[in-house]
């Protein structure tokens, strides 16, 4: 694992944490996935501590479960799951814009120079989404929201927003990497939302995000017309 610079515990921690995250959302670490501390530091070339607190940490965020007779387990979210994720963030995100944005005003409470660094985000997401480039797309989707949520909402919210981005994928990976329907599912709205933000229009907010939400839910009554996706119960490669 390259780094630059001396390495601290805490750093390394971080790093074996972001690692796996990575994993897990590149779909390598299904749903299910068990594996203990030893195995991830033999994999690593680390020591047990920072690899045992990286994995407490994951677990704190919701994507693994802890057994300490059996060691650590990929969270397998259900589709209700899902759909209590989708209206978490709605509810968060729509409340968040609307006071961010004009109050019929048509002024944009966030400056346009604010905003280039999330546009450009939201058209490289967007442009992936519409490839069908799941492995760019949570990347970029990932950072669009993050930097977005940084701008309009204090940093409490922000990271909750951040953490349960984070979990969505997770579930929605193992489902989209096996369809040929994939385009479909992937939303690409992230450049109509931010010119509404950039235009302070809450109306064009609430559009915007109402349909986002209409478009989750709709995947989500799709999904639980199919069987459940495959897990990986044996330990990491």
């Amino acid at each position: 694992m390259p780094v630059s610079g001396p390495v601290t515990r805490s750093t390394l921690r971080q790093q074996i944490a972001d690692a796996l995250r990575d994993e897990v959302l590149a779909g390598r670490l299904q749903p299910g996935r068990e594996f203990t501390v030893k195995q991830i530091a033999e994999q690593y070339g680390v020591s047990a501590t920072p690899v045992r607190e990286a994995l407490v940490d994951l677990t704190a965020q919701g994507l693994l479960d802890s057994d300490q007779h059996k060691g650590f387990r990929v969270h397998q979210f259900t589709v209700d799951d899902y759909r209590g994720m989708i209206e978490a963030r709605s509810l968060i995100v729509d409340g968040i814009l609307r006071h961010h944005t004009g109050r019929g005003a048509g002024r944009a409470c966030v400056p346009g120079e604010a905003l280039t660094s999330v546009r450009r985000r939201a058209e490289a997401a967007a442009r992936a989404a519409r490839a069908g480039d799941l492995d760019i797309l949570i990347g970029y989707d990932v950072r669009f929201w993050r930097e977005l949520g940084g701008l309009v909402a204090n940093h409490y919210i922000a990271d909750f927003l951040h953490r349960l981005r984070i979990q969505a994928w997770v579930f929605a990976v193992p489902y989209l990497r096996g369809d040929r329907r994939v385009r479909d599912w992937l939303w690409n709205g992230h450049e109509e939302l931010v010119e509404a933000v950039a235009a302070g229009s809450a109306r064009q907010v609430v559009a915007v995000l109402r349909a986002y939400r209409t478009h989750s839910l709709n995947w989500a009554d799709h999904l639980e017309r199919l069987p459940a996706p495959r897990t990986a119960p044996g330990p990491p490669a």
